[in-house]
């Protein structure tokens, strides 16, 4: 049986630390040397971190790059090695060097930029044209780069018909939930459908907004899962393929033999040797490698615990500090930033007026002692009530309104910020993705912060996350009196949030709709929902986009998060009838 060992290392880079990304690249390829490892490919833009933007348009910044991959390229004696990395020719490509036994055989360019969504790669790389075929260890192989592998024609299909066995592919595909298995079906398509094993290796980590999942992957040519990495943690995922499956599944599939004509006597696909057969002496044996993927509420919240910590850890701050108001909101997230960062590295602020109730401080209280973090009580009375008689004149002869509630929400800002500006701590805001969509927030006030970890989270979702939460500690971290009461700003007496927006479960499904969606008011209703709450709510979100410009970064869970997805002008007179 002719087998090739391949190895995917599913790797948590940071943009721009090329010394820190070139020594932990030295090190995977080290471990999959000792393993005995054929071949190890790493995820796109290895060198210098995804997505490095507006860094690639520094001269020096591409130079250090390079400068990285040389470092790399040395430390890959008696193996290949493929790493993701910008090349500099007439123009900037998104590339994949092809490495063997210490000397660059080859570079790939990306072929399809993708343009949508988060990304944004034709601002920055010129589209590649060439894919050859590899020879690795007498196995021909395909090298293509992510979007490159979502289409089901070129780069893959040539590289397959040119007499490719295997396809490797390497990836920064960010996180969103439910992915996974768009990716898992597409994968397995694109192998049988080719008749090639493909290994699929992602990124890791978080970056900004973005979560990056692994969930690398290996399929044969029958479309079969063969290894699969684990969600959310770094790896090194090892297969020994078997190329006999793919002959054999190739002459079983005799349609291939016109196309593979019609391709070789057009223009043909270069092929390179890079290395010959392995030596025959036996491998370290490999252990079956498929680790089960998260799904549902613990892949979300995975993510959420990965893209606070790395968010944290790779902007240089070490302990965050929440306003905890004895709410849900407050206290998802400082469940979320103890999972990420240690109970010691989270403070807790409840911030009473005489709008908090016992309870809520109460809560606020137990759930800092459940989760083991740092408690402190600033009441913020005095201070409310000197802001008031400052502007008695001014507000002389009004009612009691929303000028007077966010007063007090801007004074628990300022203060969460004094303690950020003292102690060096970073503030993580507790707003959810319901609350921003409709702009149930105060500018300055309860957005106030450097990092909102459930911004895209809805809130029908955070008390899911909430009850899984819940289940995985001996006993609830978030008391069941968080969980079962209403919600409410408690900037007012008997104040709820229904009392200024429609039921968590009916506006959610409205949010998704048209946020995520792009469903008009007439489609939407036809789902069912009032048609008065919809024109409310679309108002609401229409009239918020001002609010959501100004909001700290988070962490990007749905298919279309506000900011880098979603991009509106702020001043926008088009209203939906």
């Amino acid at each position: 049986m002719r087998t090739l060992r391949v190895a995917l290392a599913q790797i948590n880079t940071t943009v721009g630390d090329l010394d820190g990304n070139v020594t932990k690249t030295g090190e995977y390829i080290a471990r999959a040397r000792d393993l005995g490892a054929d071949l190890i490919a790493f995820p796109e833009l290895t060198i210098t971190g995804y997505p490095p933007e507006d860094l690639l348009l520094r001269p020096q910044f591409i130079q250090d790059n390079r400068e990285g991959l040389e470092e790399v390229i040395a430390h890959c004696d008696g193996i290949t090695a493929v790493v993701g990395f910008v090349d500099q020719r007439d123009d900037i490509y998104n590339a994949a060097a092809v490495i063997h036994d210490g000397r660059l055989v080859d570079v790939y360019h990306k072929q399809f930029l993708p343009n949508y969504g988060v990304f944004d790669e034709n601002r920055y790389f010129q589209v590649g044209t060439r894919c050859p075929v590899y020879t690795v260890a007498g196995v021909p192989i395909g090298v293509n780069i992510c979007e490159d592998i979502w289409y089901p024609g070129d780069p893959l299909r040539s590289q397959a018909l040119a007499g490719a066995q295997v396809i490797v592919n390497i990836n920064s595909s960010p996180f969103h939930a439910g992915k996974r298995h768009f990716r898992e079906r597409m994968i397995g398509t694109r192998a049988s459908d080719n008749s090639a094993v493909v290994c699929y290796v992602n990124l890791v980590g978080g970056q900004d907004e973005l979560v990056f999942d692994g969930n690398s992957m290996i399929f044969n040519a029958q479309g079969e899962l063969l290894a699969h990495g684990p969600s959310f943690e770094e790896d090194l995922l090892l297969c020994d393929l078997n190329l006999d499956e793919v002959v054999q599944a190739r002459l079983h599939n005799p349609r291939r033999r016109q196309e593979r004509l019609d391709l070789l006597n057009g223009n043909g696909i270069p092929r390179i040797h890079v290395s010959d057969e392995p030596a025959a002496e036996p491998k370290p044996p490999l252990t079956p490698h498929t680790v089960a993927p998260l799904d549902g509420e613990a892949e979300v919240y995975s993510a959420l615990v990965m893209g606070t910590k790395d968010y944290v850890h790779k902007t240089g701050f070490h302990k965050v500090v929440i306003g905890l108001s004895g709410g849900i909101d407050s206290s998802i997230t400082a469940a979320i930033a103890a999972d990420a960062l240690g109970p010691e590295n989270v403070v807790g602020v409840a911030m009473p007026s005489r709008f908090s109730s016992e309870g809520s401080v109460l809560d606020a209280k137990q759930v800092a002692e459940n989760l083991g973090i740092r408690m402190l009580i600033v009441p913020i009375e005095e201070v409310f009530s000197a802001h008031l008689n400052a502007l008695s004149e001014p507000f002389d002869g009004t009612d009691f309104g929303t000028a007077e509630e966010n007063l007090q929400a801007r004074i628990r800002g300022n203060y969460l910020m004094a303690l950020s500006n003292k102690f060096g701590w970073l503030v993580l805001t507790t707003g959810n993705k319901s609350e921003m969509a409709c702009g149930y927030s105060t500018l300055y006030g309860d957005m106030a912060g450097g990092f909102a970890v459930i911004k895209d989270v809805p809130k029908t979702l955070v008390y899911r996350l909430s009850e899984y939460r819940n289940a995985q500690a001996p006993s609830p971290v978030i008391p069941r009196s968080v969980i079962d009461k209403a919600p409410s700003a408690e900037l007012r007496p008997n104040q709820t949030d229904q009392d200024s927006l429609p039921p968590y479960e009916v506006l959610d499904p409205i949010i998704e709709a048209y946020v995520e969606n792009d469903k008009g008011l007439d489609e939407i209703a036809a789902m069912g929902f009032d048609e008065v709450i919809v024109r409310k709510v679309i108002k609401l979100i229409n009239g918020s986009e001002y609010k959501r410009r100004q909001a700290p970064p988070g962490i990007k869970i749905t298919p279309r998060a506000f900011g880098r997805d979603r991009r509106l002008p702020i001043a926008n007179r088009y209203s939906p009838s």
